[in-house]
């Protein structure tokens, strides 16, 4: 009995346990047997020593996926929702170090002076001004009467919380910054000194990559002295050999036969929508007219020289076999121009938050504008204007101008195309009730109406079997060899690399969204050379893991393509240096069979110098030189350089330099991005997302 006492004390403890286990097995059923590690439990990571418990976290996630609905994936919702709690924490901590705080005062002023709120006639009073207590019984009876609101204006106020703690800490910083007028007289100088240089260019390229040895240990200690370029994640290396389930002519042949069969109970069908609904067509009944230029250009001028009633095809069409049937002749120009008047109502398409007309009150607006523009056609420009709620048009006296066939809504493209010249009615469409007159139309043309029947072309089921068994047979192979790229090429199948995928990406490279296989890549017990079978929409895949890479530094395998160009430079300057013993310039020209070369007005904005390419180290270096002094065996992007600086022409000196002054100052306060991934940059953060969302 006291077991049972306890048990019950805690039952709500447990409930919230074994919800989130059964959450944690749904996204990954490999992680329940995680779950319970007393590590997993509670939270999902940790930043600058504050837990983040994975209630928290899935509260946050339940949130965000019910107000964007069906937009994004899983994946992009978690990121987007660890994002945002690392953001909010860490302005949070930052304005904690500095003893602010933003009160509730703080964030309801924001609430009641938002233009939704303020300038909402809900909350106004009899002269029309906001009052703060309409506002607030409102929201106290959303809470009490309506929880599905109440939660959405709860969030409304979390994130004016939220966004008021990021604009003030940005704010307090951005008040902080300065720029003084040295420091714009000193960039404007900077930017506008042009130098006169000679130099001479020696490339790199003159000593063979063949000769300069660069060892494993040499990229090896770069890597370490250059740490933080080279930290990655943990990492995933899969080669995938995919197997399309493709109809095959075969199969295109069995359903063109089919499709022809059905001709003659097509041809007598008297209920062509029934047709098409009783053979499973994959297309629906188009009722309107077809233009020449609209049908398949491989049929379309049979088709057209048709009477009605007669059957054409199969044809091939987008991935379709088609038979089509002619059910109306009609002559139709192809374009017309026509005006109108729109009187919507409420629940039409688009319509306005102040229209407040019923559909019949509607009709009635645009039954007295038809009959008013009846007995006196001038009229019409005018009452467009007052009455019309298509603005656009209205401003052109109701004016649309020239349109194609398909351009309008069906009803209102029936009525112009349909009708002469001149004609004027009322027709009611999705977006309310239009008072249209059709100003003019182009020449008519042969139009048709045509039921079509329809078949996907898609793999027979002994197709989808044939490709299976390939797919199951190459795994077989794999599993007594495990050779995959050998077996691979034996059968001539292509392999594919996706190379680095981390433990969170839903994407792989020529695959799409398959998290599935990312998650497999990461299971805790995957090693190089697993390999599985997997089947996807269309085809089977079989991937088989090539590389792992733990979190820290980069490989010497995988960084070597970095460092060696990088240390290959550095070894040919230090073989080069023997020929810059020169003491003038001609003198090192002559040394390495060379010539001196010119360049004038060069800047730092613009740092390329003629026939050397772009070379910002080496015009630095020039910037800073003493006038008339050689200065040799200098390293650039593309060579080693010597040079000379002939002359140095400073800019003109300005009365005052206020206007760099606020450039500068405006530059500053605009990294409000940048100062935010500093403060990242500096901030202890662990993210356990992994465990949620793979085998580990």
């Amino acid at each position: 009995m006291a077991v049972l006492s306890k048990i019950r004390e805690r039952s709500m403890f447990l409930i919230i346990i074994i919800g989130l286990a059964l959450f944690a097995f749904v996204l990954d059923p490999s992680t329940l047997g995680d779950f319970f590690n007393s590590s997993k439990v509670n939270e999902i990571g940790v930043i600058d020593g504050e837990s983040i418990s994975r209630q928290e976290y899935v509260a946050a996630l339940e949130d965000y996926k019910q107000n964007v609905g069906n937009r994004v994936s899983e994946m992009q919702a978690s990121k987007t929702v660890w994002d945002n709690i690392v953001r909010k924490k860490i302005y949070q901590n930052q304005l904690t170090e500095a003893g602010i705080t933003v009160g509730e005062a703080d964030v309801w002023n924001q609430v009641i002076n938002a233009p939704s709120v303020k300038n909402s006639p809900q909350f106004q009073n009899e002269a029309g001004l906001f009052d703060e207590a309409k506002f607030k019984q409102f929201l106290a009876d959303t809470k009490e009467n309506n929880p599905q609101m109440w939660g959405a204006w709860s969030n409304y106020m979390s994130q004016i919380r939220d966004n008021a703690e990021t604009n003030t800490y940005n704010t307090l910083v951005s008040a902080g910054l300065g720029a003084s007028l040295k420091e714009g007289e000193f960039q404007y100088i900077t930017e506008n000194t042009k130098l006169n240089t000679q130099f001479v260019f020696v490339p790199y390229s003159v000593i063979p990559d063949s000769i300069v040895k660069i060892k494993k240990s040499e990229v090896e200690s770069y890597i370490k002295n250059h740490a933080d370029d080279f930290k990655v994640e943990d990492s995933r290396d899969i080669s995938y050999v995919k197997f399309d389930i493709t109809a095959t002519p075969e199969d295109e042949v069995a359903i063109k036969n089919d499709i022809a069969s059905l001709i003659p109970v097509f041809k007598a069908s008297t209920n062509d929508r029934e047709f098409l609904n009783q053979n499973d067509s994959d297309v629906n009944l188009d009722e309107s007219f077809k233009f020449q230029n609209q049908v398949n250009a491989q049929v379309a001028s049979n088709i057209f020289k048709g009477a009605k009633g007669d059957v054409f095809g199969p044809y091939k069409d987008q991935g379709l076999y088609k038979i089509s049937k002619i059910t109306e002749v009609a002559k139709m120009a192809d374009s017309a121009k026509a005006s109108h008047i729109l009187i919507p109502f409420i629940g039409a398409q688009r319509v306005a938050p102040n229209v407040t007309r019923t559909e019949e009150e509607a009709k009635k607006t645009a039954d007295s504008i038809f009959n008013l523009v009846k007995r006196s056609k001038s009229k019409f420009a005018k009452l467009a204007k007052d009455f019309s709620s298509d603005t656009g048009s209205a401003q052109k006296d109701g004016d649309l101008g020239w349109f194609p066939y398909n351009r309008m809504t069906p009803e209102f493209r029936d009525f112009v195309f349909e009708g002469k010249k001149g004609e004027v009615g009322v027709v009611k469409t999705p977006f309310g009730y239009h008072i249209i007159r059709i100003d003019d139309v182009k020449e008519e043309q042969t139009v048709l109406k045509l039921a079509t029947y329809a078949r996907q072309i898609v793999p027979s089921e002994a197709t989808e079997n044939a490709v299976f068994q390939k797919a199951e047979q190459f795994a077989l192979e794999v599993s007594k060899d495990n050779n995959f790229s050998e077996i691979a090429k034996e059968n001539k199948y292509v392999t594919k690399p996706a190379i680095g995928l981390k433990v969170l990406d839903e994407n792989v490279p020529g695959l799409g969204n398959q998290r599935q296989i990312v998650s497999w890549a990461f299971g805790k017990d995957r090693e190089i050379g697993d390999f599985k079978r997997f089947d996807l929409d269309g085809s089977h895949v079989v991937a088989y893991v090539t590389a792992k890479t733990e979190k820290g530094l980069m490989s010497v395998e995988k960084a070597v393509n970095r460092v060696r160009p990088i240390l290959l430079k550095e070894k040919k300057a230090k073989l080069m240096a023997d020929k810059f013993n020169g003491a003038t310039l001609q003198e090192i020209a002559k040394e390495n069979a060379t010539s001196v070369r010119s360049a004038n007005g060069v800047n730092l904005k613009s740092p390329t110098l003629s026939g050397a390419g772009s070379e910002p180290k080496i015009v630095g270096a020039m910037y800073t030189a003493d006038q008339n002094k050689v200065y040799k065996n200098i390293p650039g992007n593309r060579g080693v350089f010597a040079f000379v600086v002939t002359n140095k022409e400073l800019p003109t000196a300005l009365p005052n330099y206020e206007t760099a002054r606020k450039n500068i100052l405006q530059a500053r306060k605009r990294k409000t991005y940048a100062m935010y991934e500093a403060i990242k940059k500096a901030t202890d953060i662990e993210d356990n997302r992994s465990y949620m969302y793979s085998g580990n």
